[in-house]
């Protein structure tokens, strides 16, 4: 008798038992029970988002056993290990899984988190690849600390220091953090005009229909996708004010004056110096810090173009898909959000169900060029390009190799349909 999972991958597997098997809830073993779910979160549509959900949430115990058991599916490993979908608790059991390729260990290690960046270091086997920590070296949450540990357990002696993250902890303006506002965890704070014309009918939809996931995991903070440093950046932050600077008329210079001149001690000290208060300043990164899942997905949904391009990148999927149903969201934003390579992969596959978004061909074009982009998707894609873009996409070395076989045969059929024509 066939097992579930390849009723399910010969699409045999009947309507109603599909509900079940996204929420977990066939009588099936554990292992074919995950590599079920993870089948469908990754190939189908319909039931995809609610697979999601219920591997984030499967039991730590069978997840941890499913991470560190050789016999493990090469799908479900790599679904686990992937940026998106990693819990922190399994990564020490998958970087010891030997069914989990160093090439994979590597792909991992050039985005990874500053928390994950910590378990490679302690891990025996990754401190022994050295095609691994080769990749790390790249990754730009790095501290300096780290850069030297990873360049004497690759024999390079003294390493050169990490070039600095916006956003990491150590580098923030502590001063400027200790005099802002008090932290507000589940709204955003004040709208400009820009913001304010998003109906909270529209926020209430999108906190509705993902009531679910935002309950899993309510107070996750912002971690952006490939590293802060990406963001263009310092200038990429401009800072806001939050209180204007108080005005103040000379009052330090004025009592200096006096004691200069010979005035009383008693008189300079009736009218003291008044130290000038500092204005209270934070940037678009420190806001976006301060707000839970809640907050930052009202803010996607109600805010302006700078923070919708900081929160894309949001690790949490539920907040950067929220920036896509943003009701403000230019077709110039997307064109970028196409192209980018710090996105998680759920936002380049929700893009192309947007009809608007598939109506701009320089989306299509960018998401097809895209590196990141999941091979079927852009192969998918690749027939609505033209044969100028087929061309460039054939040379593109940055690209699977498919995509790039694919593209030149496509443009020498056009070519030659041109030529017969």
């Amino acid at each position: 008798m066939p097992r579930t999972i390849d009723l399910l991958r010969a699409s045999k597997l009947p309507s109603n038992m599909m509900q079940f098997a996204a929420k977990g809830a066939l009588q099936v073993p554990p292992d074919e029970n995950m590599e079920i779910l993870v089948y469908l979160a990754k190939h189908n549509k319909i039931f995809g988002d609610v697979a999601r959900m219920t591997l984030a949430g499967w039991d730590e115990k069978a997840s941890l056993a499913a991470a560190a058991d050789p016999k493990t599916s090469r799908e479900v490993l790599d679904y686990l290990i992937a940026p998106e979908n990693l819990r922190p608790k399994l990564l020490p059991a998958l970087l010891e899984n030997p069914s989990v390729s160093n090439s994979e260990l590597a792909k991992f290690a050039i985005s990874a988190s500053q928390e994950s960046i910590e378990a490679l270091l302690r891990s025996p086997r990754v401190r022994a690849a050295a095609g691994v920590l080769d990749s790390l070296r790249s990754n730009p949450y790095l501290k300096a600390k780290e850069t030297s540990a990873l360049a004497e357990l690759l024999g390079l002696g003294e390493a050169e220091p990490p070039s600095p993250v916006a956003g990491d902890e150590a580098q923030v303006d502590e001063a400027v953090v200790a005099t802002s506002a008090e932290p507000v965890h589940g709204s955003v704070p004040a709208a400009s005009d820009e913001t304010t014309q998003v109906s909270e009918e529209t926020i209430s939809s999108y906190l509705a229909e993902h009531a679910t996931e935002i309950a899993a995991e309510p107070d996750k903070p912002f971690q952006p996708v490939g590293g802060i440093v990406d963001l263009l950046g310092a200038d990429y932050f401009p800072v806001s004010e939050i209180k204007e600077m108080t005005e103040i008329a000379g009052s330090a210079e004025k009592a200096a004056a006096e004691s200069a001149s010979g005035k009383s001690a008693g008189a300079a000290r009736s009218k003291p110096a008044v130290k000038p208060q500092l204005a209270r300043r934070e940037n678009t990164l420190q806001k976006i810090n301060r707000l839970d899942v809640k907050g930052r997905i009202q803010l996607a949904l109600k805010g302006n173009k700078e923070e919708r391009s900081i929160l894309i990148r949001d690790g949490t999927k539920v907040v950067a898909l929220a920036v896509l149903d943003a009701p403000k969201l230019t077709d110039g934003e997307v064109e970028k959000f196409a192209l980018q390579k710090n996105v998680s992969e759920a936002v380049l596959r929700y893009i192309p169900l947007k009809r608007r978004f598939m109506k701009n061909y320089i989306v299509v074009r960018n998401l097809v060029s895209n590196p990141r982009t999941p091979l079927d998707l852009g192969l998918g894609l690749m027939k609505h390009l033209q044969p100028v873009d087929l061309k460039n996409l054939s040379a593109n070395k940055e690209i699977a190799e498919t995509l790039r076989n694919l593209a030149l045969k496509m443009f020498k059929q056009k070519l030659d349909a041109g030529k017969r024509g």
